[in-house]
């Protein structure tokens, strides 16, 4: 008899904090910096209910607004592109085709999302207090499941059903694109912070 995994998703962790060129802390500043100026942004998530700011209908040009999220390009490049081959993804160069500033608020969250229409999906936390909310991956065959039984507490991550990641400032998260995930809601005293992003 034999057992052997099948259909294996990836999740990508690193620490920017500890890589040369990168300031987590002057990345938050001028995140908050472009919140308190960009008005289409700060009206797209009141309409739109997200609870604090996101850019992420409002700016396209935020590598080019400010050198700080360029470099930022520079060090995520090198990382999807690592990510790309552990994960045998036969797709040439990977290219950054969005990314956007979130700050969540305090009690909001973030609803269950995939990234469409493109290969690799992540995020960089910039901000992460005490009590901030983790992200949480879904696994993708849920919908298929049907009359599945649920898994036992015991089972290792790679066998759940769920994967809460905390943030801390500094890491990176990569993942492939439809890997549907969400924030629920923040439960630290201060705004979380981070920069989404995704690669075609």
């Amino acid at each position: 008899m034999s057992v052997r995994p099948l259909f294996v998703t990836r999740l990508y962790e690193a620490d920017l904090a500890a890589e040369r060129g990168f300031d987590v802390k002057a990345l938050a500043q001028a995140s908050r910096a472009i919140a308190k100026q960009d008005l289409a942004g700060q009206r797209w998530a009141r309409e739109h209910g997200y609870g604090g700011y996101t850019s992420y209908a409002s700016l396209t040009d935020l590598t080019r607004r400010d050198s700080l999220f360029d470099d930022l390009r520079r060090h995520l490049d090198r990382h999807v592109a690592a990510f790309a081959k552990e994960a045998f993804l036969d797709s040439g160069k990977l290219k950054l085709e969005s990314l956007w500033i979130n700050i969540l608020k305090p009690g909001a969250a973030h609803s269950g999302h995939i990234h469409p229409h493109s290969a690799v999906a992540g995020t960089v936390y910039l901000e992460a207090p005490k009590g901030a909310s983790a992200i949480r991956f879904e696994d993708p065959r849920l919908p298929l499941m049907m009359a599945a039984p649920k898994r036992t507490a015991s089972a290792p991550e790679s066998d759940r059903t769920f994967v809460h990641v905390e943030p801390r400032a500094g890491t990176l998260l990569l993942w492939e694109s439809f890997i549907r995930h969400e924030v629920p809601a923040n439960g630290a005293a201060k705004d979380r912070i981070s920069l989404s992003f995704n690669y075609a």
